[in-house]
């Protein structure tokens, strides 16, 4: 991963805020120059992984006292993506990075994730107190992330059996490691159609398919298009009974998405987006509501 580097247009005019902003990159930076160090001792990560905690906590603490003194009127939408970060984001991350053993790779994630959250958080939210960007509105899916993220725990276990946490449920398309991608169309009862795209790193998959073939240990080369399809049917088999749902068409490899197209069609908008983490990599849940035409062919 290369540095995620400063730039003016990141400044929104409030001095506090964009010396704060700046500093966060360099802190960010920092860690991942660290990452790439041989054989640097856990002391050293963990020192500056407390320490970009701290001052992020402080950041916000100050940005949120600036919108409260000129009155911003979305203001609590923006604490709630603070809370967020902090109550979920980092968290989960931190627990990847102690599971890990704060493995370069692990380390190298963090910082993925976090640089990513901090640019489009800085280029959307942040803009927008000063009226250079539109705030992210708020979509009310947050009473269905519980309930999501529990179902794609329940998934993983029965396919991975291995406990998977959320990391964020605001993820951006950032990259995870070497994985297999697929997508799914459903209809609910209700008549909604849904469309659900799948990620998941490689790790993972071998697990499904030592699972699936009752193998303790398999050759790299089990894993093709043919049994990671077949994974991504008993992911999608578990999933749907959450939305009462049937799929449109039979499980088949065109389902199969390249990294590429994946992020291709994650571009499109997804407005509910999940990263997890799990002992053996990254998973990504995404999902939207597709528009129905009624009888007469006209969109609803």
């Amino acid at each position: 991963m290369e540095h995620v580097i400063w730039d003016e247009k990141f400044n929104i005019g409030v001095d506090i805020v964009d010396k704060a902003h700046a500093k966060l990159f360099r802190i960010v930076n920092k860690l991942l120059d660290i990452s790439k160090e041989p054989n640097a001792p856990l002391s050293i990560y963990k020192e500056g992984l407390k320490y970009l905690e701290t001052y992020s906590m402080v950041h916000f603490s100050e940005e949120e006292s600036y919108m409260r003194s000129i009155r911003y009127k979305e203001y609590p939408n923006h604490k709630r993506i603070h809370d967020n970060f902090r109550d979920k984001t980092l968290i989960a991350l931190k627990k990847d990075l102690e599971l890990s053993n704060y493995s370069s790779t692990a380390v190298e994630r963090f910082v993925e994730t976090l640089g990513t959250w901090l640019s489009e958080h800085i280029m959307m939210e942040d803009q927008a107190i000063v009226g250079k960007a539109v705030p992210r509105r708020n979509n009310d899916l947050s009473s269905q992330v519980g309930i999501l993220s529990r179902a794609v725990n329940r998934a993983t276990m029965e396919t991975f059996q291995v406990e998977s946490t959320l990391v964020t449920s605001e993820y951006k398309g950032q990259n995870i490691g070497n994985a297999f991608y697929c997508r799914q169309d459903y209809t609910t009862q209700g008549g909604i159609k849904l469309q659900i795209l799948l990620g998941a790193e490689k790790p993972l998959m071998l697990r499904g398919v030592s699972r699936m073939l009752e193998m303790k240990t398999i050759d790299q080369n089990e894993l093709n298009s043919e049994t990671s399809l077949q994974i991504f049917e008993q992911l999608f088999g578990h999933m749907s009974k959450v939305f009462r749902a049937e799929a449109e068409s039979d499980f088949e490899k065109e389902n199969l998405l390249t990294k590429d197209d994946f992020r291709k069609d994650f571009m499109k908008g997804y407005p509910l987006s999940l990263l997890f983490s799990s002992k053996l990599g990254y998973f990504i849940f995404c999902y939207r509501s597709l528009r129905v035409r009624n009888r007469n062919n006209k969109t609803t």
